[in-house]
């Protein structure tokens, strides 16, 4: 089949049957009404809470800098599905409600964007454990080892990897695209679930030899609990992000199996539709797990917010003076 560089006409044939058409609307148009309604709210939250994030962690500076620009990165890629993946899936949400056949131009970009910033979220997401794997596992050797420089190489090679892989679709099969990305995301699974099974087993160790020395070395053993404990929130921290991105993305890992098992219908189409808002919804409930359990952004965005409160009051009491 010829490829159409411009209209990406190949590629929407392709993937046309596994999305609302025309002939559906009537079977699927209350689905397309909630999925549309929810996001576009929840495209301003992702927007406004990752914006708040990034400020955030740029103003921690308790946060070692391999992970601060990780997390930074991380916030990067959910921003970028707020303000760019969700407005596309809006718009194609409105033009099925409307019974219009979207354009090929409207389906590549938002497959595109779509899986650039998914990609770099999920390779973010595994940049982070591993860095909290080397920070636990290494420890004093982890500064000369993971340096700032080293992980910004890391995250533009995230980001350049991410684009290649976006762009797969414009070359392969719909048969092997589809059985990469599953192996791909298989082993991604299991690499990422390894390495926090072993960040679990070293935290152990590591507390069982603490409480051992806690008796004969009271006052060295306080600053080794210390550093102890701040590592054991940051990795269960980054854990709860990986945890909520498994249950945010299953169902559509499911529906794309499921898709091609069976064969678009109905049921299925609407399911995937949902599967999509829930992936976006991940990019809005990540923020929430920075502050709930990092405690070194929580702060750090408590006093932002004193701080910006304080500076408002301070204007008001000053135009109201002003005024008086």
């Amino acid at each position: 089949m010829k490829y159409d560089i411009i209209t990406g006409n190949s590629f929407c044939e392709e993937i046309r049957p596994y999305y609302p058409s025309i002939d559906e609307a009537e079977d699927l148009h209350v689905s397309q009404i909630v999925n549309c309604v929810f996001n576009a709210f929840l495209s301003y939250n992702t927007v406004m809470l990752n914006i708040a994030t990034i400020h955030t962690i740029t103003k921690t500076s308790s946060l070692p800098k391999p992970l601060k620009t990780l997390l930074l990165s991380l916030a990067a890629s959910d921003l970028g599905v707020g303000l760019l993946v969700q407005p596309l899936f809006i718009t194609l949400l409105i033009q099925w409600l409307q019974q219009l056949s979207p354009s090929c131009i409207m389906y590549t970009s938002f497959s595109v964007t779509m899986n650039l910033f998914l990609t770099a979220s999920f390779a973010n997401i595994i940049g982070v454990t591993l860095d909290r794997y080397l920070a636990i596992q290494l420890h004093l050797r982890y500064h000369n080892i993971v340096t700032h420089w080293r992980v910004i190489a890391v995250v533009i090679f995230i980001w350049l990897l991410s684009i290649f892989l976006s762009l797969r679709m414009f070359w392969l099969p719909s048969t092997i695209k589809y059985l990469v990305l599953a192996v791909a995301g298989i082993l991604s699974v299991l690499v990422t679930t390894l390495l926090y099974i072993k960040i679990y087993l070293v935290l152990r160790r590591h507390r069982n030899q603490i409480q051992a020395l806690q008796v004969q070395q009271r006052a060295q053993n306080g600053e080794r609990t210390a550093n102890f404990a701040n590592l054991r929130r940051s990795a269960v921290g980054t854990f709860y992000v990986y945890l909520l991105f498994l249950i945010c993305y299953l169902p559509r890992f499911v529906s794309l199996i499921t898709l091609q098992i069976y064969g678009p219908n109905i049921p299925l189409k609407s399911f995937s539709l949902c599967s999509l808002t829930l992936i976006f919804l991940n990019s809005s409930l990540n923020p929430f797990i920075y502050c709930w359990k990092m405690r070194n952004v929580r702060q750090s965005l408590m006093s932002i917010l004193r701080d910006d409160f304080r500076s408002m009051f301070g204007v008001l009491f000053v135009r109201m003076f002003y005024h008086g």
